[in-house]
């Protein structure tokens, strides 16, 4: 069905009138549920039914974030607004810039130095009760979550493997009708807030080059897929040494 509200129509990206994306809905029969526990529903099934891993580009439709089965944070978005517009709940995204040290341990020390700088992220907001919740703490899945906690046992604050928080043995990422964060920490640039991925994207991109990007789709990220494989599994072992909080970081609001 078609919506004239920018906020909940469907796009290229976000694809949610296709045909896996529509049964699924269904299937977990999510528009049942009062909006509250359908966000709360939705957003855990992104979080931890959709695991932490690194898709081909951050502009793929939704469908297809679903058939991977994984995604990072631009992607699990796509999917997470593709999934609230499909049940009638509006959404818009929120852009920025994170420091590059905040995947430093996912990306390859091999490879590390070649990164952008700046790596393009985005957190979700959505419309509950009169205001907006912004949604970033889908991002890790909870068994991932839990090999950081484990390894890192002696700090709170933590920038690396995916994380940037200041409060890792209790970060804010379970849906309780607030915030959820789990990157935050690690935000360098605000370019404020966009209807749908398909405007973000359409005025922002990672700044690969053609080299690099080419290098990321077709073997950094496999290799870090399997990083991210092999330490949610217990085969690899976080090195402390190489995680940090940077200077200078700042938290949007």
């Amino acid at each position: 069905m078609a919506h004239n509200d920018p906020l909940l129509t469907a796009t290229p990206i976000l694809d949610f009138g296709a045909a896996p994306i529509a049964e699924l809905i269904a299937a977990r029969g999510w528009r049942d549920l009062s909006d509250t526990d359908k966000i709360g529903a939705i957003y855990d099934y992104i979080r931890n039914e959709i695991a932490f891993g690194y898709n081909r580009a951050d502009d793929i439709p939704a469908s297809e974030v679903l058939s991977d089965g994984y995604g990072q944070c631009n992607t699990k978005g796509t999917l997470l607004m593709a999934l609230l517009r499909g049940v009638g709940i509006k959404c818009r995204i929120h852009g920025f810039t994170i420091h590059k040290g905040l995947q430093r341990g996912v990306v390859p020390e091999l490879v590390y130095p070649i990164a952008p700088e700046e790596i393009l992220h985005s957190w979700i907001e959505v419309a509950l009760d009169g205001k907006w919740i912004n949604l970033e703490g889908f991002i890790l899945d909870s068994a991932f979550l839990k090999v950081l906690q484990s390894s890192f046992t002696d700090r709170e604050s933590l920038c690396g493997y995916g994380a940037g928080t200041d409060c890792l043995n209790a970060p804010p990422v379970e849906w309780t009708g607030q915030d959820t964060y789990i990157q935050d920490t690690g935000i360098v640039q605000d370019f404020g807030t966009f209807d749908t991925p398909d405007a973000f994207y359409a005025e922002h991109e990672q700044k690969f080059g053609r080299l690099r990007g080419w290098l990321y789709r077709n073997i950094i990220r496999h290799w870090m897929n399997a990083r991210v494989r092999a330490f949610r599994a217990g085969r690899l072992k976080p090195d402390a040494s190489i995680a940090h909080q940077h200077e200078g970081e700042t938290r949007a609001a």
